[in-house]
């Protein structure tokens, strides 16, 4: 049975392959051409780069070209990501072992932060110039800055710029050592800086900056002076720790549908009956009047992985009766499993104590009625007398049994029934048919017929006569398949192969029952 709410929206179609296929081929070919303009830079500038006295404009570009292939590698990454859905994340060198400096991060980033940062502010403000350049002269201690920086660390010219010493105070602890490491690398051993941090600015904001510098020598190959090049990065290290936050989210979610499949299936299989293949009832000498040759299947949902609550049984009944029953509950997963084998057990034990076909709905309806989690079910109950070949039986808002005889198949006329939960009290009838030697019964739950046609005839309550006129019609055009069968289980397999290209939005059973004498 279908749940009684369905989605009215599609599910977000994921990007074009296509497309995204073209943006990496051009993201990668403006990194070719990157590594090009980044290789003229180094070789414009006459003496090095690093010599006090080389070009200023040659260092710009050669920094900025720095800082553009991050970025290029970064949107590189993030794109094959994209076209490839949820793979692991690649692993980058973050300088806090603890938590990346990621400004989503660091919005949160302990007490002597949030404390500093007036109330409903965000830790970033709405824009901050994205580049700056700063230059420190170690022998006269003067430090220049560019306009932008001062933008970028929330400071203003009459402020002035930072030294090389005052500028670890404005990092977030964690950060303070990497830093400083990279300073004394770049000053004592002339190493190049590419580093990231976080600094907090005097309205308390936490940014993320990614520092690209070199140290300028004098002619005696002594360091003269530190050059760098700041880039605000602090959107882009927001939208990744989004998107983390994201795959984590997903991945969560994933583990616990499969956690609660995987549950599901093992609840059904442990409540459905572990016969397979055919069975005969009443059991013990084949020469018993009137015994049934059964067989019965499950039919999983095409477009879902979910388990739904649908139910078959046969069981045998003191005094040599056999109770047959086949019923569907709402919804999917453990939930509806759980529902379903509660449902089971309480036909079972009620059959056993010999409550008749039509009493046993209405205290199955009572049941359902009085649970914490209301829900709704179908349900078909059969009790079948060997000894007579007669066959009593009730429904709830369910497919009535199929009846094939002489090489053609019936509907059997349904006593009054609505679904279980409906309304309090509802009332149930039951019939009773002859059966003959090589009668043919089916049973199935609805989910055989597709949604489109599960419409109500009449009030909510009322039997769904469109779905069971689809259910039951692709069925009946079997009768020559199940004529030519000599086994309940191979007329199981022709429902199983006529079923199995239809795409059913719901899972489905279906249980067949033969008079073999």
């Amino acid at each position: 049975m279908a749940p009684s709410l369905h989605a009215d929206r599609s599910a977000p179609q994921p990007p074009d392959r296509g497309t995204l296929d073209a943006l990496i081929t051009q993201a990668r070919t403006l990194r070719g051409r990157l590594d090009a303009v980044r290789r003229g830079a180094d070789e414009e500038g006459e003496p090095d780069p690093g010599v006090a006295g080389a070009d200023p404009g040659t260092r710009w570009r050669r920094a900025l070209c720095e800082l553009a292939v991050h970025q290029l590698d970064d949107l590189g990454s993030q794109l094959d990501q994209l076209r490839e859905g949820m793979p692991p994340e690649t692993p980058r060198a973050w300088p806090s072992a603890d938590q990346p400096p990621g400004e989503a991060a660091a919005d949160t980033g302990g007490a002597a932060y949030s404390a500093a940062r007036p109330s409903g502010e965000s830790a970033a403000p709405a824009r901050r110039d994205r580049v700056g350049s700063a230059e420190w002269n170690l022998l006269t201690d003067e430090v220049s800055w560019s306009p932008e920086l001062y933008g970028i660390f929330g400071r203003t010219g009459r402020d002035g710029p930072l030294s090389l010493d005052e500028l670890p105070s404005w990092v977030v602890p964690e950060d303070q050592p990497a830093l400083a490491l990279a300073f004394t690398d770049c000053l004592v051993d002339g190493r190049a800086i590419d580093q990231e941090f976080r600094l907090v600015r005097p309205d308390g904001s936490v940014g993320t900056v990614h520092m690209v510098g070199e140290p300028v020598l004098d002619s005696d190959g002594s360091t003269a002076s530190m050059w760098a090049v700041v880039r605000d990065v602090s959107a882009l290290r927001r939208s990744e720790h989004a998107v983390r936050e994201t795959r984590d989210s997903l991945q969560q979610e994933r583990h616990l549908a499969r956690t609660e499949h995987k549950l599901a299936v093992e609840l059904q299989e442990a409540v459905l009956p572990p016969w397979r293949g055919s069975l005969r009832f009443p059991q013990g000498d084949e020469r018993t009047t009137g015994a049934l040759d059964l067989a019965a299947h499950y039919l999983p949902s095409a477009s879902s992985t979910l388990i739904g609550g649908d139910w078959y049984d046969a069981m045998e009944l003191p005094g040599g009766a056999t109770l047959l029953t086949a019923g569907d509950l709402t919804g999917h997963g453990v939930t509806a499993t759980s529902g379903m084998a509660m449902l089971l057990g309480a036909v079972r034990g009620m059959a056993l104590a010999g409550v008749g076909p039509g009493a046993l709905m209405g205290h199955l309806n009572q049941l359902l009625d009085s649970t914490a989690q209301p829900s709704l079910g179908s349900a078909l109950c059969c009790r079948y007398e060997p000894h007579a070949r007669t066959l009593t039986w009730a429904q709830a808002g369910h497919p009535a049994p199929l009846l094939f005889r002489d090489g053609a198949g019936s509907v059997l006329p349904r006593p009054e029934g609505v679904l279980l939960g409906v309304t309090s009290g509802a009332a149930y009838g039951q019939r009773t048919v002859q059966l003959r030697p090589g009668d043919l019964l089916v049973l199935h739950t609805d989910g055989l017929a597709p949604d489109d046609a599960l419409r109500p005839s009449g009030p909510a309550c009322g039997p769904r006569s469109a779905a069971l006129h689809a259910g039951s019609a692709r069925l009946l055009a079997l009768a020559d398949r199940f004529t030519a069968a000599d086994s309940a289980q191979e007329c199981v397999r022709a429902v199983a192969e006529a079923f199995a290209d239809r795409e059913r939005e719901d899972d489905a059973c279906v249980l067949v029952a033969r008079v073999t004498s």
